[in-house]
């Protein structure tokens, strides 16, 4: 599993590093005015359906059923199964696709509603929306291959693809706006045409690892009927945090103009732990717990549990103290440039650190998830989830008047805490989560450690360092390199000094790891 992660979490966060430059170039040419607003709903719109339909409530389901079938009943029935998946999902998502293109000044009106209809922000968003959205399909497509991939543990392949988005989405922004008049539907474009490439570099994957995919009559046979059930009662549940996301979209859009857009910046730092750690752990972990649980080993399936949220949180800790530090010098180093001005930085700080709260308890509940999903109960995050849905909401409107853009990401960091924790209790009243005295005495020792980072931090920033808000670009990032270098000392050394983990042994690890894929 920790081969996995590495291997995982090493893609994703390329794939990370080559977004933030994405964002940087779509800071630096739109600021955050009416056409950044319009460009990240007409995004968020397909990417949300990608996240619960694709990544969300079709992967909880799907992966267990096939890793079964792959260790029970052995390759081609595995592969019969994905085909038809694969033919049921596309057939329904293309009617989906052609649907939401026709009605998507309504769609516009439920996810954007504080866009004035007709408007210029509203007109542009619309026109956007209609040329990202089929990426919906395809990338919806890429997620279920890689479910296959992963399920075969081909974890490599399944997160390289993923950096072809960025790829051609920074292709798009420097070389389409002569051909499509402006940089907001040059970025559209890129969008669908990354669906396409991710969806085409997957199959062609799946191939060369002898699962070769193939469209067949759509039918709802027995197995896509228990898929389909799995998936109906997890899609809340596995989906929870883009349904919050949604939430928090839907209020900042009836918050004053670029409060999307900043909200966006800082989701996107925010996304770099998030999506690095808890998407490797909740990826990783998934296929490894089912087949524990397939072969009755009860207690690998513990041990398994509890060294992915040690992994996962080990580093989501310190990286969760460090933004609540330094998330303005950060915002103004990343996007301080062009349109993005230094007050958009103060703003956009001030939102990440509302995320930052909740880092950890988001990395959890990706973590947490999967006990429930190898066990095939899919059915208890959807309760967990619609109270904390529920809650979300609720805190959203209380939040939104006295905390504008700072209201929606500290709701949403609220209710992952409730609930990681409800999700985390559940387990261990049903003994799937049995923590052992290894995991807690390290938990209580990287939030030490983390806590002793995070004052270093504080007293660097009254020195030289400090100053990187007022700093040329160049300085900026020097500044910004060497504090997070510093922390990550600071950090590294408390962890060994206090007996929380051998640095020394597990950069050894992994460096024997990357030897042997380069000698591969």
């Amino acid at each position: 599993m920790l081969k996995g992660f590495l291997t995982v979490s090493g893609w994703t966060m390329i794939s990370r590093l080559l977004g933030l430059v994405r964002d940087q170039l779509l800071a630096a040419l739109l600021g955050t005015g009416v056409a950044q607003d319009a460009y990240q709903i007409a995004f968020r719109l397909p990417n949300m359906f990608r996240r619960l339909f694709g990544e969300g409530a079709l992967n909880a389901a799907f992966v267990p059923l096939f890793s079964s079938l792959l260790e029970r009943e052995g390759h081609d029935t595995a592969r019969r199964f994905a085909s038809e998946t694969m033919s049921v999902l596309l057939s329904w998502l293309l009617v989906l696709t052609v649907l939401g293109e026709i009605f998507m000044p309504g769609v516009l009106r439920l996810i954007a509603p504080g866009f004035t209809h007709g408007g210029v922000r509203d007109s542009l968003a619309i026109s956007l929306s209609r040329i990202t959205f089929p990426y919906l399909l395809m990338i919806c497509g890429a997620a279920l291959v890689s479910g296959v991939l992963n399920g075969m543990h081909h974890f490599g392949v399944a997160a390289a693809a993923y950096v072809s988005f960025n790829v051609v989405g920074i292709a798009a922004i420097l070389l389409l706006p002569p051909f499509t008049g402006d940089v907001a539907h040059a970025a559209a474009w890129g969008v669908s045409a990354s669906g396409v490439i991710q969806f085409g570099i997957l199959l062609y994957a799946a191939r060369r690892a002898g699962m070769r995919l193939r469209l067949v009559v759509p039918w709802i046979t027995p197995q896509i009927r228990t898929l389909l059930a799995r998936m109906g009662v997890g899609l809340v549940g596995s989906g929870i945090t883009q349904i919050n996301f949604l939430v928090d979209t839907i209020i900042a859009t009836l918050l004053p103009e670029g409060s999307v857009s900043l909200m966006y910046f800082a989701d996107r730092v925010n996304q770099l732990p998030l999506g690095v750690l808890g998407a490797a752990a909740g990826t990783t972990l998934l296929p490894v717990l089912t087949r524990h649980l397939a072969a009755g080993d009860t207690a690998g399936a513990h041990t398994t549990q509890n060294r992915a949220i040690s992994y996962a949180l080990i580093l989501t800790l310190p990286a969760a103290a460090g933004l609540l530090v330094v998330a303005a010098p950060v915002m103004m180093a990343l996007f301080g440039h062009g349109q993005f001005t230094a007050h958009d930085a103060v703003l956009a700080a001030q939102s990440l650190r509302a995320y930052a709260v909740g880092l950890p308890a988001f990395v959890l509940v990706k973590v947490l998830s999967p006990g429930f999903f190898a066990r095939g109960d899919t059915r208890t995050p959807v309760l967990v989830g619609m109270g904390t849905l529920l809650l979300n909401f609720v805190l959203n409107i209380s939040f939104m008047h006295w905390l504008a853009h700072i209201g929606p990401p500290l709701a949403s960091s609220l209710a992952a805490m409730v609930n990681a924790g409800a999700l985390a209790w559940l387990l261990v009243r049903r003994g799937a989560l049995v923590p052992d005295a290894g995991l807690i005495r390290q938990l209580a020792g990287m939030v030490a450690c983390a806590g002793l980072m995070a004052a270093g931090l504080v007293l660097l920033g009254h020195t030289p360092l400090g100053g990187a808000m007022d700093a040329g670009a160049v300085m900026r990032l020097v500044d910004v390199g060497v504090l997070i270098a510093l922390g990550i000392g600071l950090y590294l050394g408390a962890l060994h000094v206090l007996g929380v983990a051998d640095v020394g042994q597990a950069a050894g690890a992994i460096r024997r790891r990357l030897g042997r894929g380069r000698s591969a």
